[in-house]
């Protein structure tokens, strides 16, 4: 595989990546927390609603968890393209 062709194919897994964890966060943060709110209120966490839940807690809890996940997967696909450090 020439140097082009793999960094390209690097680049393509880091915006394939990207994208899918952005979906998740943007799912979570304006789908749960917003959107479905109203819905999601009719379930309690405790004396908590879980819509308010998501909106207050839960979408900064699921992108802190998206960071470290993305670390994980990034260097997988440095390894998988040779260009760990």
């Amino acid at each position: 595989m020439d140097d082009k062709a793999r960094y390209e194919g690097y680049w393509k897994a880091n915006v394939r990546l990207i994208t899918i964890l952005l979906s998740i966060w943007a799912l979570v943060s304006y789908g749960f927390g917003i959107i479905l709110a109203p819905v999601l209120n009719n379930i309690m966490i405790g004396s908590i609603p879980l819509g308010f839940w998501f909106a207050q807690q839960g979408a900064m809890i699921v992108f802190v968890i998206l960071i470290f996940v993305y670390c994980k997967l990034m260097d997988g696909i440095d390894k998988e393209y040779d260009v760990n450090e």
